[in-house]
């Protein structure tokens, strides 16, 4: 189906021309000495205490920049990020966890975090996996490398790396990654600039060795409209465009080629509390990111299931449906934020699994419909009517329930209501997903790594943990 535009094609060009304006006039608070001397040898130049990236460059970048990078799971399996598939993974680093059975909340621990990758490598609809919790029993400057080491051996999925804070994190993280048989081009590694148009010193030097090392870079801005950006959502856009492209233009300029997947994670502020706000807007704003980032050619990475609600209510299901149907819809080619609710602060296993219902119905809406001689039925439409037989005894009924016609539910209610009132104890959506949760607990068994490659993980993650020890002094 052709995808949904909420910008005019004049729309996109004139947001295109901004973003080169403020790069080129505005300029980034951008202090790191040695990226510094690498971006001004290249064109780049400081006006006003700020540095400015002329236009030519900018777009030289991201003709250099590989657009269709693929990311592996250790058992071979990989997504083509870009190459016309809808792909979905979860939140990553969430702080809470939500019980749905008792309805209460509390701190994640590591055994959480490590039973949310089970339950997400065993959904079938969650294709790619990055580390969901972020335990507080972890020093932060370990947290990242602890993150990733712990999800490895609890999937076989596709992983996306963990946010970096420090530079010496990714060649430990690229360590890990080779142990399981990924590659560095075929590893994400993500970091954000800090709104608005901030560069610090340790994600400048990080963005140096994520380009030497060759991973494929996903750089996060997080903008918040009304805060850190424009209340306007096409002028908070411009802001974080920018604020992707620049360390994407160091980046090619170190290692021409390697692999970028354009993302963006603008919030708005929802003024009556300060947090980040999770109607309708937000999926607006992903939408306007897909179509921003596919001018550029870029295969691009958006929210998607996001909600401010703080439990399994209407809210949450009609926010997170929004917030993934519009960007879906725009053509997007990967959908964040599986299990996440509080708008990334708090996950749940059922949320998980609730979420990888809906996902199948969001795969479902985006492929359309057809109106092929087989679709349109004419030959059975007629056998019926001439009666040979009704359309359940069709064998072209049976067929299409096959092929996907429908997208048949299992957790949602469609029985009637005495069957549901009487024989089902009137259970909900949220009944089942907890109830299968469990059941993937028990149940599901990730293939393990070999022992040897435990012992090399924990050889890396020590050495990383010297290494920081050295650096924070």
């Amino acid at each position: 189906m052709e995808k949904l535009k909420f910008l005019s094609d004049e729309d996109v060009m004139a947001m295109h021309e901004a973003t080169l304006h403020i790069m080129s006039e505005v300029g980034f608070v951008w202090n790191h000495k040695e990226s510094l001397d690498i971006l001004l040898g290249a064109g780049c130049s400081i006006k006003n205490g700020r540095l400015c990236f002329p236009a030519d460059l900018v777009m030289s970048s991201i003709a250099k920049a590989n657009k269709r990078p693929v990311i592996r799971g250790r058992n071979g399996d990989a997504n083509e990020i870009g190459g016309g598939n809808l792909y979905f993974h979860n939140l990553g680093g969430a702080r809470d966890i939500f019980d749905a059975k008792t309805t209460s909340r509390r701190p994640a621990t590591d055994e959480d975090a490590n039973d949310a990758i089970r339950i997400l490598d065993a959904l079938e609809n969650c294709h790619t996996i990055t580390p969901f919790y972020t335990p507080p029993n972890v020093t932060n400057e370990m947290m990242s490398l602890h993150m990733f080491r712990n999800t490895l051996p609890f999937t076989i999925k596709p992983v996306q790396g963990p946010g970096i804070q420090y530079p010496h994190e990714i060649k430990f993280a690229v360590e890990m990654a080779n142990v399981v048989g990924i590659k560095a081009q075929e590893l994400t590694l993500s970091l954000s600039p800090v709104s608005p148009l901030t560069m610090h010193d340790v994600a400048a030097a990080a963005i140096i060795e994520m380009a030497k090392a060759g991973v494929i870079n996903t750089n996060l801005p997080a903008p918040t409209g009304g805060a850190t950006s424009p209340m306007t959502m096409t002028g908070s856009l411009v802001q974080q465009n920018a604020e992707t492209l620049a360390p994407l233009v160091l980046a090619q300029i170190i290692n021409p080629g390697c692999g970028v997947i354009y993302c963006g994670r603008l919030g708005m502020l929802e003024p009556r509390t300060g947090l980040i706000w999770s109607g309708v807007e937000l999926g607006l704003s992903s939408a306007a990111t897909v179509q921003l980032g596919h001018y550029y050619g870029f295969a691009v990475n958006v929210y998607g299931f996001s909600t401010n609600a703080h439990t399994l209510d209407a809210q949450n299901a009609f926010e997170r449906g929004l917030n993934a149907t519009i960007p879906a819809l725009a053509g997007a080619d990967e959908l964040s934020g599986v299990g996440e609710m509080e708008a990334g602060v708090m996950g749940s296993h059922a949320q998980m699994v609730l979420d990888n219902e809906l996902v199948g119905s969001v795969m479902r809406l985006r492929t359309g419909l057809s109106a092929d001689a087989e679709h349109l039925a004419l030959e059975v439409i007629g056998n019926v009517m001439n009666g040979t037989r009704n359309y359940l005894g069709q064998k072209h009924t049976l067929k299409h329930i096959r092929a996907g016609e429908l997208t048949l539910t299992k957790l949602a209610e469609r029985n009637s209501w005495e069957t549901w009132d009487e024989k089902l104890g009137r259970k909900q959506m949220a009944d089942y997903a907890i109830d299968k949760a469990e059941k993937l607990l028990k149940e599901h068994q990730v293939a393990p790594l070999e022992p040897q490659q435990e012992q090399e993980l924990d050889r890396i993650f020590d050495a990383a943990a010297r290494e920081t020890a050295k650096v924070k002094k």
